[in-house]
């Protein structure tokens, strides 16, 4: 199995957010085996790829922790790979994933469609939600809704009042933890709507999964981008840009794209910055 190490949502080598990518020359591995590859790579996720055809693949993604159904920033680095090895020419490729079948757009840069948005229905207790992200007591929130939105991976959408507020954010990891069990979601997406030229800049927190802070989040950013469009804050068609990653020194540009048909399409940059075998 041919390894790459890949910085997804940046043009430069060590920016945006890694991701180790996996070629299989058949089947699938073990679970346990996939597993405990990707916690020897120690990255947010990990994803494993099968070939099903010239353009059509099967993708399964592991955390440190577990697997889970997609991942965004993972699947920019998959795309960009083949892309670099000329595996697939400049095409629209089919991503067989856990989430549904979804599309990948394979140019410069990478766009692939997320599963149909969604609002989880379930309720969240916003004063323990920010009592757990604040880190302290002082912190002003904006009047608008907190909601769990799906684009193939739940996540709690919490708005900010500025950049300041959410670059202060500390939060309490066990007890966000927790929260994610409780409400079967990934983690939380905080976002502070930009006065800059970014749609917003945005904080993604997954301790339940082993990611206590990621630099770039794909699935996320897409729920993020159906909850501005259903609060009127952009209109549709449109596309946004948005800035991740600044508070861990790894800031990485995430591009959607919202279509005329309603679908949301998530995109950027990625960097090869690490290749080998892995000898199993």
């Amino acid at each position: 199995m041919r390894y790459f190490i890949v910085d997804a949502f940046t043009r430069e080598a060590f920016g945006g957010n890694p991701a180790g990518v996996v070629l299989l020359d058949g089947d699938f591995p073990n679970d346990r085996l996939m597993q405990q590859v990707a916690a020897e790579l120690r990255y947010s996720e990990t994803a494993f790829v099968q070939q099903n055809g010239p353009t059509e693949f099967t993708v399964r993604y592991f955390t440190p922790a577990g697997e889970v159904d997609l991942c965004g920033h993972a699947t920019i680095a998959t795309f960009g790979v083949l892309r670099e090895l000329a595996v697939v020419p400049a095409a629209v490729c089919l991503n067989h994933t856990l989430a549904g079948d979804l599309q990948v757009s394979v140019g410069e840069p990478v766009m692939m469609q997320m599963a149909a948005p969604h609002v989880v229905d379930k309720m969240v207790d916003i004063d323990r939600l920010h009592s757990i992200m604040a880190g302290h007591k002082e912190q002003q929130w904006p009047a608008l809704p907190v909601e769990i939105v799906s684009t193939g991976l739940p996540d709690i959408i919490m708005p900010v009042a500025d950049v300041e507020a959410l670059n202060s954010l500390c939060p309490d990891m066990a007890a966000l933890s927790a929260l994610s069990e409780e409400l079967e979601v990934v983690g939380v997406h905080a976002f502070a709507v930009a006065v800059d030229c970014y749609t917003a800049h945005v904080r993604n927190f997954g301790p339940l999964y082993g990611i206590p802070e990621e630099s770039a989040t794909g699935t996320a950013n897409a729920a993020l981008t159906h909850y501005l469009n259903r609060h009127d804050m952009i209109a549709s068609p449109c596309e946004c840009r948005f800035m991740q990653g600044e508070v861990m020194q790894r800031p990485s540009v995430v591009t959607t794209s919202l279509r005329n048909d309603g679908t949301i399409w998530v995109g950027g940059d990625s960097r090869i910055v690490a290749r080998g075998e892995l000898l199993l």
